[in-house]
């Protein structure tokens, strides 16, 4: 009986089965190795091209940046030259109201029959005081006060007759108020309600 030795065969098999698992391993570690050197030196590309259109993106806004400053300045002085406009626009206004008003005053007193002695204006009240002829001229002076555009609420505050010696003349001397273009009405203020206990 011929008797065949396998054992050397086996032996062969186990190291070429060890040398097939050892050259798989770095087979697959050379393949993982240069997937990730491919992949790093991709994201290296990357990140690069990132970093230059970062750094390209802060010049722009650098360059923004001035303009925006430039806009602030202007706004600046856009703001600054309103006000002003709004200061001249409220002067014009306030030098031709009261010219306005004492035209107004002027026309309507009764030519000869009415003088005024004062005159005085405070926050659109007009005070007027001075002698008429008689009653009927200050009520006429109070009704063409009434009809001008830039005076209301026309109010007797007083008459008094007076005799002049030199002239032997009775006249009437009156004070009387009213309300011009100016006047603000001042609102009430709300009555807060509290709590009731």
């Amino acid at each position: 009986m011929i008797r065949i030795n396998l054992l050397p065969f086996r032996a062969e098999r186990k190291k070429e089965n060890i040398k097939r698992q050892i050259s798989i391993y770095v087979l697959t570690l050379v393949l993982l190795l240069i997937g990730s050197g491919y992949l790093f030196l991709s994201l290296s590309r990357t990140l690069s091209a990132l970093e230059a259109d970062k750094s390209a993106k802060e010049k722009e806004l650098a360059s923004y940046a001035k303009t925006n400053q430039e806009i602030e300045k202007l706004k600046k002085t856009i703001s600054e030259i309103k006000k002003k406009l709004d200061v001249i626009q409220t002067l014009e206004k306030n030098k031709k109201g009261p010219i306005q008003l004492l035209e107004e005053v002027a026309k309507a007193v009764p030519k000869e029959r009415l003088w005024l002695d004062e005159m005085n204006e405070r926050g659109g009240i007009l005070s007027l005081s001075g002698t008429a002829m008689d009653n009927d001229t200050v009520a006429m002076f109070m009704t063409n006060l009434e009809n001008s555009e830039h005076i209301s609420n026309v109010d007797l505050k007083s008459t008094k007759l007076k005799y002049l010696r030199d002239y032997k003349l009775n006249v009437t001397d009156f004070v009387l108020t009213c309300k011009t273009y100016s006047f603000i009405e001042k609102k009430p203020e709300p009555v807060k309600k509290g709590r009731r206990r």
